[in-house]
């Protein structure tokens, strides 16, 4: 099949198009320049340089002809940030993309469509009563991504959201979104030991993601379905010992698991800088501790029924870390990740 994405030349969609063309199926992407140096982009996948949000309906036409699937593998998420207001962000880059072309994509007749989400999704949808969507404009701007996915699908048009986790992997040349972990606990390096809330979370691979998202092209829904996405469930403690070995600090430092209201206790000062800068956060600071208490994990089923294979998630996050923590010390330059 002929497949057609936004974003194949980032970490995602990179994966997803090496994995489809080692299946035989043909890809086209829309990509912003520059390519990372040293990416290893397959060379079968053609590429158009454009920015998706200032090309016409007509010239999408032209592009996408003949293509049986289209998978958006673009997008911000909540560690970019913005001015406010932050949810006219999210929609520009998560949203709008899909009002204008899903059903484009079905007048041209194509089949199926893959978007990668987010697994706050999922969070917002089994906890009603933590009302996610009113403190967090990330949180709204996702549940909104997936209605508007839902809104054209049909038995005759699928569309797919994926609701990744974290992700680990790096690409040559591109600057993982991993910084911003070494920026936050850095700032206890000094300390015998470093706070951290007592929950966890679910993760993968960008290999593992590559293989949902051909997976997911290639799987008939007979309409709309949101995948749960996650192979490995991880204690934050567990995941930051693998971290500080990254960091070249061993994998002995000691970790004390705090209680929400301590941690909320340490985010004043994050409001006011947020204020100083003029950013408006997508995820509620004061609610951010009880989010990171819970153990937000995954049943690894529907990773396997996409076709996912076990992969080494230790090795994966300890590649992200050293490379996150070398662009964090100024020692490389790294293409930042965007959204497309």
């Amino acid at each position: 099949m002929k497949v057609f994405m936004i974003g194949g030349t980032g970490l995602l969609g990179c994966e997803a198009a090496r994995i489809l063309i080692d299946r035989g199926h043909q890809v086209k992407s829309v990509a912003l320049p520059p390519l990372p140096e040293g990416a290893p982009i397959p060379e079968e996948m053609e590429i158009v340089f454009s920015d998706i949000n200032k090309i016409s309906d007509e010239e999408f036409k032209e592009i996408a002809a003949g293509c049986e699937v289209f998978i958006f593998a673009a997008g911000v998420d909540e560690r970019v940030e913005f001015p406010a207001p932050v949810y006219e962000y999210y929609y520009k880059y998560n949203i709008a993309p899909l009002e204008r072309l899903l059903p484009i994509c079905k007048e041209m007749g194509m089949k199926r469509a893959v978007v990668l989400g987010s697994y706050f999704s999922g969070l917002v949808k089994a906890r009603p009563d933590m009302k996610l969507c009113e403190r967090n404009p990330y949180f709204r701007s996702r549940i909104d991504q997936e209605n508007v996915c839902r809104r054209y699908a049909d038995r005759d048009f699928d569309v797919s959201v994926l609701e990744l986790p974290y992700i680990f992997g790096t690409q040559p040349g591109r600057r993982p979104v991993w910084v911003v972990l070494i920026e936050q606990i850095a700032m206890m390096d000094k300390l015998p030991c470093t706070l951290y809330p007592k929950g966890g979370t679910t993760m993968l691979t960008a290999r593992q993601v590559g293989q949902c998202i051909a997976g997911a092209a290639e799987k008939q829904t007979h309409g709309f379905r949101a995948w749960p996405i996650g192979m490995y469930n991880m204690k934050w403690k567990q995941f930051l010992k693998i971290v500080y070995d990254a960091r070249g600090m061993g994998a002995d430092r000691k970790i004390v698991s705090i209680p929400p209201w301590m941690m909320k206790m340490g985010m004043g000062g994050i409001v006011k800088d947020y204020a100083a800068r003029g950013i408006d956060s997508g995820m509620d600071p004061l609610q951010l501790p009880y989010i990171m208490d819970l153990d937000l994990f995954t049943d690894p089923r529907y990773c396997r029924e996409l076709g996912v294979t076990e992969d080494d998630i230790t090795a994966a996050i300890f590649d992200s870390i050293r490379v996150s923590e070398e662009a964090y010390l100024g020692k490389v330059k790294l293409l930042d990740m965007k959204g497309e």
